[in-house]
């Protein structure tokens, strides 16, 4: 399938019809209300964008609504939605697997509906399960957090290119992106997509999933046989919310997107410290802080020694010893640091990575990437090319290292512009 480059522009080619929510109900100034999720907004209108559809709904725990209760189960409970199909992504539509698992395909004890396994399916696959279960309308509601490893809005990716070749409509159910709207660090290159990164999209892209479909459908989403992409294209807007709130700031319980997920300061820090899984430190992984303790059993005090030396935006280092009960180095005492956030608004998760690395390589001959073949690959994947690899081994500074990819985070804030539902702060 022929893509085209993110440089090129998207006026070109034809777009599917795209429905937003009127304009009132996208973003602006909060103003003292409160924040709806797009799943709020459709529930509060009878589920009337969904009426007389056969629907398929892709999600997992944090689709939910504001009496805490799933949106599949308060549909089927209603009986104004006709739910044929439900789509479980990364960790399975109930979120009882770990990272890299799923639930498979069974009947949801609950509804009775039918759960198919969408985790790195591959387009032709959801295709024939459409086809199977009769989907019309394909329904995406999960909580992303801003990353563009994180697999979620890869697997809405694939569930958008399926609905091409099925006829199929597809609705979006905006959240807020728990980050906020600033996208920073590297573009994927071409030779370096995976399941981790399919599209040429910027490692903090600074979007919401209703964006994203929006960029996704107008460049990147191949055209069918009458020279158009999906048959539409419905967003459903978060109200009352600005590009540069952050989670803690909407009102909005957190559902855990993920295990180990469990707040939103570990979202704050994803972006940049989820490079860690690249080597042979342990990311925090089986302890209460995933992403915000790194370590290795050979890390002693002056790793964060040496990074308290430094300023990076947002955030201090603490001396930490932890033993993670499960992935790299289970069942070990580590030593290593956590990364306290100090100023949430400011926190630059791949900027103090990037030095976390830096120092640690100086520091411990030990430090390496994991083990796989060929060496580094996962973090050429992880950062989008091998780059960051070969300037770190290069002896490149941080500094040089970060300011390698200012030109690509500034062009990426200029094209998504056109994509964008919310007002705020979004350099």
């Amino acid at each position: 399938m022929k893509r085209r480059s993110l440089l090129a522009g998207a006026g070109a080619l034809a777009a599917a019809p795209l429905i937003d929510v009127p304009a009132a109900h996208a973003g602006g100034s909060a103003g003292g209300k409160a924040v709806m999720t797009g799943a709020e907004v459709l529930a509060k209108d009878d589920w009337r964008a969904l009426a007389g559809q056969k629907v398929g709904v892709i999600s997992n725990p944090t689709g939910i609504l504001p009496d805490f209760n799933h949106i599949v189960d308060t549909m089927h409970a209603s009986g104004k939605v006709n739910i044929v199909a439900v789509f479980g992504p990364e960790h399975g539509f109930r979120g009882s697997a770990q990272a890299g698992g799923s639930e498979g395909d069974h009947v949801d004890p609950r509804t009775g509906i039918m759960v198919y396994d969408a985790y790195g399916a591959t387009v032709d696959k959801l295709v024939d399960l459409y086809t199977k279960s009769g989907v019309e309308t394909v329904v995406f509601d999960i909580q992303d957090v801003g990353a563009r490893f994180y697999t979620y809005i890869w697997t809405m990716y694939s569930a958008m290119q399926a609905a091409i070749t099925t006829g199929s409509r597809f609705v979006v159910l905006d959240r807020p992106n728990p980050v906020g709207g600033y996208a920073r660090g590297p573009m994927m290159k071409p030779g370096f997509t995976s399941g981790v990164g399919k599209e040429e999209i910027i490692q903090q892209h600074g979007m919401t999933v209703g964006e994203l479909a929006r960029l996704f459908n107008a460049e990147y989403l191949p055209l069918d046989a009458g020279g158009a992409r999906l048959k539409e294209l419905k967003v459903i807007p978060v109200q009352n919310w600005t590009r540069d709130q952050l989670y803690d700031d909407t009102g909005l319980p957190w559902v855990m997107p993920s295990p180990n997920m469990p707040t939103p300061d570990t979202a704050l820090v994803y972006p940049g410290l989820c490079l860690f899984e690249a080597t042979n430190m342990s990311e925090g992984r089986g302890t209460t802080r995933p992403f915000e303790l790194i370590g290795a059993p050979y890390v002693d005090y002056k790793w964060a020694q040496a990074l308290q030396q430094k300023t990076i935006p947002g955030v201090e280092f603490r001396e930490a010893y932890f033993t993670p009960t499960i992935s790299k180095n289970a069942n070990l005492l580590c030593g290593g640091v956590q990364v306290q956030i100090t100023d949430p608004s400011r926190v630059e998760a791949i900027t103090a990575a990037t030095h976390m690395i830096v120092e640690a390589r100086k520091l411990y001959p030990d430090f390496t990437w994991r083990a796989e073949n060929p060496p580094g690959r996962w973090i050429d994947l992880l950062t989008g090319s091998d780059r960051f690899r070969t300037m770190l081994m290069a002896d490149a500074t941080a500094e040089q290292i970060v300011a390698a990819w200012k030109s690509e985070t500034d062009a990426w804030t200029a094209r998504r512009a056109k994509y964008l539902l919310y007002k705020g702060a979004h350099r």
